[in-house]
């Protein structure tokens, strides 16, 4: 399973925020984030952004990054959209490590 967070902020505050699931396991990741960003611009109502030279760094980097108004071609009302990469297998081991104590 592939679960990927949209986070608008505003005003360095978090104004929506939705998480998307992608249950098939064929495609690969860079399919499953745009499939999993597409759904997030629908659900928010924005276009899809344009991917720049430091998205391409930091989500391999970090499982994260942002798109700020150069990111888009129409005027944005928000300071940025952020995603990032759930990592279930991670919440799960942290999830049993913390029933152990």
């Amino acid at each position: 399973m592939f679960r990927l967070w949209g986070k608008v902020y505003k005003n360095n505050k978090m104004v929506k925020d939705t998480v998307i699931e992608q249950m098939e396991d064929n495609l690969s990741k860079d399919a499953l984030t745009h499939d999993c960003l597409d759904k997030i611009c629908y659900e928010f109502d924005l276009q899809h952004p344009m991917w720049l030279n430091d998205n391409y760094k930091d989500y391999p980097a970090y499982g994260k990054t942002s798109f700020k108004q150069d990111h888009f071609i129409e005027q944005i009302d928000f300071d940025y959209l952020e995603i990032e990469i759930i990592d279930v297998e991670k919440e799960k081991k942290k999830r049993r490590s913390i029933m152990r104590l």
